[in-house]
Formats: structure tokens, C-alpha cells, sequence
């Protein structure tokens, strides 16, 4: 009996205890999950906005409902980044959205809004999602001139926008006069925005500073520049990892269209290792002819991602705007590259075209290997020729070095190559010692491997 009055106490001073308190009040709210049967019935356009703070790192508040706890995280004081994912054709949440919202938070006090347009992305018609990018826009746009006018400043608004969400992010800065502070767009959508003028799409007058990267020209992604600088990792077309035929499924058409976010990831915390070369062309990057960055003194080669902004004041100032910065990735987090020049000069009396493989080793066994068999590289005598090898490890120190030279021939006669000297000379860590090999002779499809020598001063 006294057991029995002492639970019903309890329960009633739960009760009284939770009378009074709003639904909302410490509910967490999630990324819409839908279906793909939601996707073929189609979705319409509801928004979440979803609010992550340094309060509430973990537990999402609406600002489209829950006006009282939501805003009560929301400081305007603090810089805050809008998170606009695109098409969702299978319903399910993006893979990426916890791992950016969390390294937003670590590296920054930040309001990070996760942009959920679930509701109105899910369907199998494209087009349709395409054409709720205007409203979603519309309804961000309410948003910030709240928190305008609560002492929120147009500088303090950052947005990162994926595919379809880049053009609606351009769509929001195109409202505010181009005052917005930041827009990067994640390989923007091209399907439907390819070919149109700048105010039916990004364009870099929509913000203060315009980054984009491009990594799925040739497929869903947008192809030709749109910001103060546009990235274009690996040429901007197939991503190493990525299928490379349509048996591997879903992935073969989503892999380099996503492969933007996850590169921008990573740059949150490599804070400058991912290094964007400027340049005309993905080929001249690759032979090497747009590695000094001078114009960009006194700072260096602009890096790709979220520290790109501390090159703005370079960028926005060319006339014409607009500047197109190369890189290659590995195919796997962190995705750094380490690029060396690979000098040669021959001595051969006839011209030679071919190809090098070099291969680093170091004393614990690891080796990483650079192809340059994209362009030929044509060998003269007496003429230096440089190469630019890229490496997805960084070995230090080097005990071993292989090269081999190949004409890509698989019948005919064998070459050589008589090399009077090569240097390799580090690009990425500048510190390190230039190693030298003198006076050798490649035979063609031949792998010769030597120890690495610092390079006398007289020849460098």
C-alpha cells in the first residue's frame, strides 16, 4: 500500500513537473529520411532548417518551428554557414551531413543551418527538384533578414552550397546584391543550369567571395568557371576511386559529383595541404608550367576549400575576374598529393619521346610511385626537361629511387636514354634536401633503382 502511494507520487509530480512545457521544447530534430516510393510520388517542398551550435553540437533545433528554443541558440554575433545539399533522387539523407556539421563546430564557433529540402529534392524527375530551388531560396531569404534584424550582418553569412544547392545559395546572394559574405559551390548542377545567363544560376557577383570546385564536368556537374576561382581537382572529371563502368551501379554516376563534398571535408582540417595550382589547362598543370603562384606574392599557390578565402583580396581584384587553379588528389581521405619536379637533362644524340615512372622508398619499406604518362615528354640533348610527379605519400627520408623509361611502344626496337643528369627537386616541402643522379643510362622498360645523393651545389 505505501509502495503503491509512493509511485503514484512520483507520477504525479512528473506530471506536474512536465505541465506546462512546449512539445518542442529539447526535442532534437533529424535530416528528413524518405524512400525511394516517396521519390517516385514525389515530394512536396517543405524546408527544415536545422540549427547546430557549440550549445547544442548534437542536437538539432528547427528554426522554422521552433522559434523560441531555436533562436535562443542562435547567436548573430557569430558567423554562421548555410549547408544546402541538392537532387535527392532515392530519398535517403546525404552520407556527408554529420561529418561536416561536426567539423564546422571543432575548428570554429560557428551557427552551422543544415538546409533540408528533403520534402521537394526527393523525386525521380529532376527537373521538378529543379524547380523548387527559387522557393527554397525564397524561404532562406526570410531567415537571414530575421537575423538581420537582430544585429546579424550580411559579412557573417557564409553558405556552402552542394549541386543544386550551390545555385540556390547563388539565388540567395543575387537578393542581397551580391553583399552576402562567402559562397562555395560544390560542384554546382549542370543539367538545366549549363549554358544560362548568370542571374538563372551561381555567378561570382552573388557574394562577396565566389569559390567552386568542379569534380564531374563531363557528368552532373557544372562545367565552365563560375566564381573568383574555380577549382578543378584531377582535371575536374573522373576522380581516382571512382568507377570507372556502369556494372558497379549507382556509384559510377554519383562518385565524382560527390566526391566535391568530401574534398572540401577534408580541407577543414588540412588547413592548406590541398594546393590549387593556377592555370590556363589540366594538361599545362600536369607538365608543369604553372607552379610559381607569383601573382599571388606574398602569399603562395592559392589551397583549395575552406581556407581559400585568405587569398579573397588577389582574386576579387582581377579584371577580368575569374581564375580557373588545378590539383590532383589521391583516392582516399585525406586525398593530399606531394608534387616534386623530376629534371632531366639528356645527352642522347637523337631526340627521344617517351614516358617516366618514378618510384620513392623509404627505410621502412613504404613506396608510392608517380606516372607521368599522360604527356609525353620529348628529350633533347643538352636540354633540361621538367616533369611534375605527384606522390600520395610523403617520404622522409627517401632511401631509394627508381626510375623507368618507356616509349609506350609494346613492339618495335628498345631505346635508351642517356641521362646526364636528374635532380628531383620538392615542390610541397620546400625544406627538404634536392637529390641528384649523374651520368646513367636508361634502357626502355627497364626499372633502374639507385640511392638517392644531395645535389652538389655547382650543379644545382
Amino acid at each position: 500500500m505505501l509502495l503503491s502511494f509512493y509511485f503514484n507520487g512520483l507520477l504525479l509530480v512528473g506530471c506536474l513537473l512536465s505541465w506546462g512545457r512546449s512539445d518542442t521544447e529539447g526535442q532534437c530534430h533529424s535530416f528528413t529520411d524518405l524512400n525511394i516510393h516517396n521519390s517516385i510520388i514525389g515530394t512536396a517542398l517543405k524546408v527544415q532548417l536545422l540549427l547546430y551550435t557549440p550549445e547544442n553540437p548534437k542536437c538539432a533545433q528547427d528554426l522554422n518551428e521552433d522559434n523560441s528554443t531555436g533562436f535562443q541558440y542562435l547567436n548573430v554575433t557569430r558567423k554562421t554557414v548555410f549547408i544546402t545539399h541538392g537532387y535527392r533522387p532515392t530519398g535517403s539523407p546525404p552520407v556527408w551531413i554529420d561529418n561536416i556539421v561536426t567539423k564546422f563546430l571543432d575548428i570554429q564557433d560557428f551557427n552551422v543551418i543544415l538546409v533540408d529540402w528533403n520534402r521537394g529534392a526527393t523525386t525521380v524527375l529532376y527537373h521538378n527538384a529543379a524547380a523548387k530551388t527559387r522557393k527554397v531560396a525564397d524561404i532562406l531569404k526570410r531567415l537571414i533578414d530575421n537575423m538581420l534584424s537582430q544585429g546579424a550582418t550580411l559579412d557573417s553569412i557564409y553558405m556552402v552550397g552542394v549541386s543544386l544547392g550551390a545555385h540556390i545559395s547563388g539565388f540567395v546572394g543575387k537578393m542581397y546584391n551580391g553583399s552576402i559574405g562567402r559562397i562555395t559551390g560544390l560542384d554546382p548542377a549542370g543539367p538545366l543550369f549549363n549554358g544560362k545567363p548568370p542571374e538563372e544560376r551561381l555567378h561570382y557577383t552573388d557574394a562577396q567571395f565566389v569559390d567552386v570546385v568542379h569534380t564531374d564536368t563531363d557528368g552532373l556537374g557544372y562545367k565552365e568557371s563560375l566564381g573568383h576561382i574555380d577549382f578543378y581537382p584531377n582535371g575536374g572529371t573522373d576522380q581516382p576511386g571512382c568507377p570507372k563502368t556502369i556494372l558497379s551501379g549507382s556509384e559510377y554516376f554519383k562518385c565524382d559529383h560527390q566526391r566535391s563534398v568530401f574534398l572540401y571535408i577534408a580541407s577543414l582540417t588540412n588547413n592548406g595541404d590541398l594546393v590549387g595550382f593556377p592555370c590556363k589547362s589540366y594538361r599545362d598543370y600536369r607538365i608543369g608550367n604553372c607552379t610559381n603562384c607569383k601573382e599571388f606574392l606574398p602569399l603562395s599557390c592559392p589551397v583549395f576549400g575552406f581556407y581559400a578565402d585568405k587569398w579573397k583580396d588577389h582574386l576579387v581584384k582581377k579584371n577580368p575576374p575569374g581564375t580557373k587553379a588545378f590539383f590532383d588528389t589521391a583516392a582516399k581521405d585525406p586525398f593530399c598529393i606531394f608534387h616534386y619536379y623530376l629534371d632531366i637533362m639528356t645527352w642522347s644524340s637523337q631526340t627521344r619521346r617517351g614516358y617516366i615512372t618514378i618510384r620513392l622508398m623509404s627505410l621502412n619499406g613504404n613506396v608510392t610511385e608517380s606516372k607521368l604518362d599522360k604527356d609525353h615528354a620529348t628529350f633533347e640533348q643538352y636540354k633540361e626537361v621538367s616533369l611534375l610527379a605527384k606522390f600520395d605519400q610523403d617520404l622522409d627520408p627517401m632511401t631509394r629511387i627508381s626510375v623507368t623509361f618507356t616509349t609506350g611502344s609494346v613492339i618495335g626496337p628498345k631505346f635508351k636514354l642517356r641521362v646526364l643528369r636528374m635532380r628531383l627537386r620538392p615542390l610541397t616541402n620546400t625544406n627538404r634536401p634536392i637529390l641528384c643522379r649523374y651520368d646513367f643510362v636508361l634502357l626502355e622498360n627497364v626499372e633502374m633503382e639507385f640511392n638517392p645523393i644531395p645535389c652538389e651545389d655547382t650543379n644545382l
